[in-house]
Parts: C-alpha cells; structure tokens; sequence
C-alpha cells in the first residue's frame, strides 16, 4: 500500500466548495436533472442529437449543452422539446424533484448488525442507510467495537471505498503488504478491494468510524 498525505498542493486539487451559495448549487443540479432526463427520453426512443435538432430546430451544439447541463434553457426551448419527444414538460423535472433523504441516529441507537463476512466478536452498528438515490452512491457508516473476545481477521475484501476514523484504542490495520497503527483521531482512507483488516489489538477497546461508500445498481 502506497500511503500518502494530504499536503495543501493536494487539497488544492479538490473541486468541490463547501461555501458556495446554496441557490446556485440548486440552479446547477436543476440544469444537470433537465439534461439527463431529456438524454434519457432521446436514447429511449432511439433518437441521435442530430435527428432531435432536426425536429426541434435546435442546433446540435445547444442540444448537447443542454444535456450536459450546460446550459439553462428557457420554458419555450423546453417546450419544444417536449412537443417533439412527446412526453409532458413536467418530465424534465423528475429527477430535480426527488425526495433527498437523511437520517438522524442517536447515539446507542445504530443497528447491530452483521455484514457479510464479519468475524465473531466484530461488533458492526450500521448509523444510517440510504438506498437508491440521486447521487448514484450508496454509502455505509458503521461504529466497529473490537474487544478482547474478537478474532483477528486481516483480509477482509469487498467493493468500494472505505474511510476508517479511530475514535478509542489502538489497532495494527492491514492493507494489502502494508501495516500501520492506528490511533484515536487517526483516519485510513483506501480502496477496499485489497485484503484488509486489523491485523493485531494494540490497545483495548478498539472503537472507530468505518465508512464504505461504493457505486448504487439499478
């Protein structure tokens, strides 16, 4: 495992802004929702870009600003496109007016639980769940307690992206050929598909975040 720190070079890199105005980002996923919808009712009814400009009048490049949200297009040009797909305005909006959910654990509260290939004496409480969704991940945040009675197990393997936050003890963690200790405030972040796991119980109890986020299937 090739481990590396997050130096502000890096950060820097990062494109997504916690700070921007909350009315804008709205105004940006209403543009990414037309676009995707009206992709949608065009490949459906197997229709190319060219052939929709032909019966819209549309010019290629603003259909494909558009479906790559782009662009914000007026209710007239909407309408258009509506008339010659024919399917309702209103069906441009589906994915935009989706319910966003969330959930609120209190604490002791998370469910107990067993995940596929849970050792005994791995203590797994799953803190929320979301299902299908319009960000197209499904993300998994449990609360692990290992104790004196755990197994040790280092080749864990399943999809996805894990996050790990030590929060109490510490623990050897394994990843692929790679060792290192974790401590309360450390963070392990890596791809979960290498074996992995906690290799030896340093300090105990072990108590941290692990938070698996992997692609949502339809």
């Amino acid at each position: 495992m090739n481990i590396e720190k997050i130096t502000p070079a890096r950060a820097a890199k990062l494109t997504q802004d916690p700070h921007r105005s909350p009315k804008e980002d709205r105004e940006n996923v209403l543009e990414i929702a037309i676009g995707r919808e009206l992709r949608a009712h065009r490949r459906k009814q197997e229709i190319t870009v060219a052939e929709l400009s032909n019966r819209t009048g549309l010019s290629i490049g603003m259909l494909s600003k558009i479906e790559n949200g782009n662009t914000s297009p007026s209710l007239t040009t909407l309408q258009t496109l509506a008339n010659a797909l024919r399917v309702p305005i209103t069906g441009f909006f589906r994915r935009f007016e989706e319910t966003r959910e969330f959930m609120h654990t209190k604490s002791g509260e998370g469910v107990e639980m067993e995940r596929a290939g849970t050792r005994a004496g791995h203590q797994y409480n799953l803190l929320g769940h979301i299902g299908s969704n319009g960000s197209g991940v499904i993300v998994e945040p449990y609360l692990i307690t290992l104790t004196h009675m755990s197994d040790m197990f280092p080749t864990f393997q399943h999809g996805g992206i894990e996050t790990i936050y030590m929060l109490e003890g510490a623990v050897e963690y394994r990843h692929g050929d790679s060792v290192v200790l974790l401590q309360p405030g450390d963070t392990l972040f890596f791809d979960a598909d290498a074996p992995h796991g906690p290799e030896r119980l340093v300090t105990l109890p072990c108590r941290y975040l692990s938070i698996i986020s992997y692609p949502q299937t339809t």
